[in-house]
């Protein structure tokens, strides 16, 4: 297959359906980022402390990988969106074993999954903040896929306080209690941080 600088989702995917084992494997790397941030999103809200989200990603992976030829997703958002239905399916389980409820709950697996799909569409809205008008990647791409990737290559505290703010949805007070820093240095920082994103994002400031 074409080893391209930038696979294209929907080409990985047909190939990955086709039985091509490295085409699979390239499409998933494509969304561990999202995958990890939705993670930490659904375990800070309701398993903090218990288990940490790179168990759910990896949970969530081997489930793809078992479960990859149950999968009708013909194009990338199909297939985001199927994922995003395997990973709360894996969060059902952990609360279950973490929560003492162990009876199947068909009612906590619909919540669930509407609160993943909730903390997906937050990372849309948080790459709309970071954009003065969508890039034609983010048009073409899932972009919460995009975000997730982005925040990727910030440094540590950039990237952490757009999540406590765009995505958590935390107000700057509490994002500053949350980070242990001033009021004032938490509003710099996140100037700082916003730019940066719309630099990594291609979008003019």
């Amino acid at each position: 297959m074409n080893h391209r600088t930038t696979p294209d989702p929907d080409y990985l995917l047909r190939l990955a359906r086709a039985g091509d084992g490295e085409a699979r494997g390239r499409l998933l790397e494509l969304y561990r980022n999202y995958l990890a941030l939705l993670a930490r999103m659904q375990i800070g809200r309701r398993l903090q402390g218990k288990v940490d989200d790179s168990d759910l990603v990896q949970e969530t992976f081997l489930s793809i990988h078992r479960d990859f030829g149950s999968c009708r997703a013909t194009n990338e958002a199909q297939f985001v969106s199927w994922l995003r239905q395997v990973l709360a399916a894996r969060l059902t389980d952990l609360v279950r074993h973490y929560c003492a409820a162990q009876r199947r709950d068909v009612r906590l697996e619909r919540q669930l999954a509407e609160e993943v799909d909730r903390s997906s569409q937050a990372m849309e809205l948080g790459l709309a903040a970071a954009q003065s008008s969508p890039s034609q990647q983010a048009v073409r791409r899932e972009q919460a896929v995009l975000l997730a990737d982005a925040l990727q290559t910030l440094p540590a505290d950039y990237a952490e306080v757009i999540v406590l703010r765009h995505l958590d949805g935390l107000s700057f007070p509490d994002v500053a209690r949350r980070m242990g820093r001033s009021l004032d240095s938490v509003e710099k920082l996140w100037v700082r941080a916003l730019a940066r994103l719309r630099s990594v994002l291609g979008v003019p400031l």
